[in-house]
């Protein structure tokens, strides 16, 4: 299925359950892979503000704002996801995050 239909798919579920957080999570991430990182930034966000426990949208969102050096926006939220994974007691993907956190910091 090509980005297209699959886009087209999770909006209409989306349309159905506007707070489905995996469909959200699933429409930005094919955002990404269509490099339009603007909307998919937008999905990321509003997927924290419905559902703020949702902590694999931090790790991709600080990776998009990274990817677009927005440094200060990327160091913010992977601080916010290191401190959801510690309370959620998800070591991977908090230590993931500090790395990445770590590599900002060194670079400026």
């Amino acid at each position: 299925m090509a980005s297209e239909q699959r886009i087209q798919k999770l909006k209409e579920l989306l349309e159905k359950d506007p707070n489905d957080s995996f469909s959200r999570y699933a429409l930005a991430l094919e955002y990404m892979g269509m490099s339009d990182l603007q909307t998919a930034i937008e999905e990321l966000e509003t997927l924290i503000s419905t559902d703020p426990k949702y902590l694999a949208a931090y790790h991709q969102l600080g990776q998009i704002y990274g990817r677009l050096n927005r440094t200060q926006e990327a160091k913010k939220i992977y601080r916010a996801g290191i401190d959801l994974a510690q309370e959620l007691g998800e070591d991977k993907e908090g230590k993931e995050m500090r790395e990445e956190l770590e590599e900002l910091e060194d670079e400026w």
